[in-house]
């Protein structure tokens, strides 16, 4: 090529890399663009209040926007929060889950890591339409505001205005954090700011230490700051508040920008007066957002309150509320709320940002309607969700922030943690007992989901390779072959029986033995004698006979509220060992409670938990349910059944509840395997098949190697569809507010 060509190819091919370099950085630019408006101070503004509605600002005019939200964790099955293990391709890959359902914020409760608000910024800047928003929300010292009882101790107020700091330079990418344990680290260079909704401080306040701040500072004058200022009617720790607040807007203001701000509420320390709550506790004091007001924040104000149908208990006691019906014409105390709250909080907006149930097989609380705190299926909780989504926007709410994206195996619940031991490996394993576990509508599922489908078929284990199933050697009347298998959630069980398998002729029985003692003879084993007690029993037949049944003197249960708390009657013959008495598996639901800590007597409530549905996990089939336990289908029976109705406080270490029972804690004991006896019964006749005299202790054992690392499948689960449905259906807020 000539010289004078070489140079102008060259200047060519310059000119159109700059072109092409111009072109790409205008889109990257443009498209990262975020259209807002100018305040009066110079400041940004995309998100305002305007009276009882919240607004966006958007082709080139305020609109009305109600925040359809989900409430997203920082955490994965085996591990914690603090661990920090999601990656960019998990939230991508969720962002989309989110955005498809009809959702369009995304709270988070602290600071994630970097790779969250660079998959935030990364995908807003991809997707066609309006961008998911984030709420971000600035955790308060909870622990120690909880132990020390006063929220203006320097330690408390230094470390929130930390957090505040660095939440805001997260949110703004203009930070870097380094390593503590338990939080967020990194340098974070992605600036969200422009996706954000609002600020959502604090975290839920107990009322103990709420009281003891306003009686230690009582005389302190209400905060006046530059952004937001205390009534002259605040509380000392409302005043307290409105000057962290004032933080959050002080350190965003920097950015040139403002967003709305709330801070954390919920039912226990709203302002509304509950005349029917038995629990002194539970309406103690009021922290009422009313009594905070901006002063140059033109992005404005806001209250939130996490409500659930199930707590407080004056859900179900409180007649003030038991006048209101639902569009089905029943009684509906939770909608009543929310008429209450609402109309106490005038002239501003208001949002629930928690509220939902769990598709769990434990129970916590009993609500109205059946909106309990677990026992559900994931259809019956999206039913559940949907309902109570419906009812917050009917009832002029600014949005609705359904709690939680997805299953959080290390939570815990009051009704189970003093089982779950040791208490630091909660994260590796799934207890479906415990409720907070399985609020997600993501669901996360252990290892043999979708590998092993409980519906009468064998195929499926089969196809396991050796080192994944057992072949138990119980040479036992009427049955052929059983094998074994387990994953973090359930002990899986599959039987050939030599005859087709008719509940209406005979019931299966499984005694289950994982350490020395417990019954070696009950009524539910006519004649049969054994060397060796059983903890469990498992009863497989009509569906109100399939269960699992605990020996009395065993029962977690009969142990906590009988023998310690003393509100529960034991007999005294089911206190011994091989006392031949089996009894249903329950959970407490409601304490007892009696003066002075309630207005009057309550008994202890409780629940059976040890129902075993019969079923399909088939999550194709329309007659999925998560909770089946088993299937039968001719000669096979298969049967899945959770760790801790076998008396496991923790599989992952072998740890099994002990039978010794001195001293206030629980003791457990590592145990070497399973052992099973499965026997038929004939229901006519109420007889044993075959022999009746077995050696538990020559029972061949399953064992299994504990673990570390947990396998998991993520799964929408049934809730999904039919929040995306409810979400789908709202577009916009009630307006009852006033108009720009």
């Amino acid at each position: 090529m000539e010289p004078t060509k070489k140079k102008r190819w060259r200047w060519m091919s310059l000119t159109m890399l700059i072109v092409v370099g111009a072109s790409a950085f205008w889109w990257f630019w443009a498209a990262d663009r975020v259209e807002s408006m100018g305040t009066t101070t110079g400041a940004q503004l995309k998100f305002r209040t305007n009276g009882e509605l919240f607004e966006v600002y958007q082709n080139q005019k305020w609109q009305p926007f109600f925040a359809k939200g989900v409430n997203l964790g920082a955490s994965l099955p085996g591990h914690y929060p603090g661990e920090l293990p999601i990656t960019r391709e998990d939230y991508m890959r969720w962002f989309a889950m989110i955005d498809e359902m009809g959702a369009n914020v995304i709270r988070v409760y602290t600071i994630h890591s970097p790779v969250f608000y660079e998959a935030l910024v990364d995908y807003n800047r991809r997707k066609e339409g309006d961008p998911l928003y984030l709420m971000q929300g600035i955790w308060s010292p909870e622990e120690l505001l909880i132990e020390k009882k006063d929220a203006y101790l320097p330690e408390i107020r230094e470390e929130f205005r930390q957090e505040i700091k660095d939440a805001v330079g997260a949110v703004y990418g203009d930070i870097t954090l380094p390593e503590k344990p338990g939080k967020a680290s990194g340098t974070y260079r992605a600036n969200a700011g422009k996706y954000l909704i609002g600020w959502h401080t604090g975290t839920e306040w107990d009322p103990v230490m709420v009281k003891n701040t306003n009686r230690l500072h009582q005389k302190v004058a209400p905060y006046q700051g530059k952004y937001f200022h205390a009534t002259p009617n605040a509380t000392a720790f409302e005043t307290w508040i409105a000057e962290m607040m004032d933080t959050v807007a002080t350190e965003e203001s920097k950015y040139g920008w403002q967003h709305p701000m709330t801070f954390t509420n919920w039912v226990t320390t709203d302002p509304l007066s509950h005349p029917g709550e038995p629990i002194h506790h539970e309406d103690l004091v009021s922290v009422d957002s009313t009594h905070i007001e901006p002063t140059q924040w033109e992005a404005g104000y806001f209250a939130s309150y996490h409500v659930y149908p199930y707590y407080p208990d004056f859900f179900r006691y409180d007649t003030t509320l038991q006048q209101l019906k639902n569009d089905a014409g029943q009684i509906d105390t939770y909608k009543a709320y929310l008429r209450q709250l609402k109309q106490y909080h005038k002239n501003m907006p208001i949002m629930v940002t928690e509220f939902g149930v769990p598709a769990s097989v434990g129970v916590a609380h009993l609500g109205n309607l059946g909106r309990n705190q677990g026992g559900h299926s994931e259809k019956q909780q999206g039913e559940i969700d949907a309902e109570l989504l419906q009812e917050i926007h009917q009832e002029g709410y600014a949005g609705a922030i359904v709690f939680v994206w997805q299953d959080e195996w290390f939570k815990k619940t009051w009704n189970t943690m003093r089982f779950e031991l040791p208490e630091d490996r909660r994260s590796l394993w799934i207890n479906v007992l415990t409720n907070e576990s399985l609020f997600g509508v993501l669901g996360m599922y252990p290892n043999k989901e979708g590998v092993l489908t409980i519906d009468g078929n064998r195929t499926d284990w089969d196809q396991l390779v050796p080192e994944e199933k057992q072949r138990l050697d119980v040479q036992v009347p009427g049955v052929d072959e059983i094998w074994m298998t387990h994953d973090e959630g359930y002990v899986y069980f599959l039987a050939q029986l030599k005859e087709e398998f008719d509940p209406a002729k005979q019931q299966l029985y499984v005694g289950v033995d994982t350490l020395p003692g417990g019954n070696k003879h009950a009524v539910q084993l006519p004649g049969l004698t054994l060397d060796e007690g059983l903890e469990t029993l498992i009863a497989l037949g009509k569906a109100d006979e399939s269960q699992i049944q605990i020996a009395a003197n065993y029962d977690f249960h009969a142990r906590l509220y009988g023998k310690r708390y003393g509100m529960l009657a034991v007999k005294e013959e089911e206190k011994k060992d091989d006392s031949g008495i089996f009894k249903p598996w329950k959970l407490a639901v409601s304490l007892e409670m009696e003066p002075p800590d309630s207005k009057k007597y309550y008994p202890l409530e409780e629940v059976e938990v040890g129902k075993l549905i019969r079923g399909t996990t088939d999550a194709q089939d329309p007659q999925y349910d998560s909770r089946t336990s088993w299937q039968a289908k001719g000669k096979v029976v298969e049967l899945r059944v959770p760790w801790m109705l076998l008396g496991f406080t923790d599989p992952s270490s072998l740890s099994v509840m002990s039978y010794e029972d001195e001293g206030k804690s629980f003791t457990t004991k590592t145990t070497k395997g399973i052992r099973i006896l499965p026997f038929l019964v004939d229901t006519a006749t109420k007889q044993i098949v075959g022999q009746n005299a077995y050696a538990v202790t020559k029972l061949p054992m399953y064992t299994w190697q504990g673990w570390e690392q947990v396998g998991y499948h993520e799964r929408k689960k049934q809730s999904y569809s039919i929040l995306k449905k409810a979400f789908h259906e709202i577009e916009a807020p009630v307006k009852t507010g006033t108009q720009p």
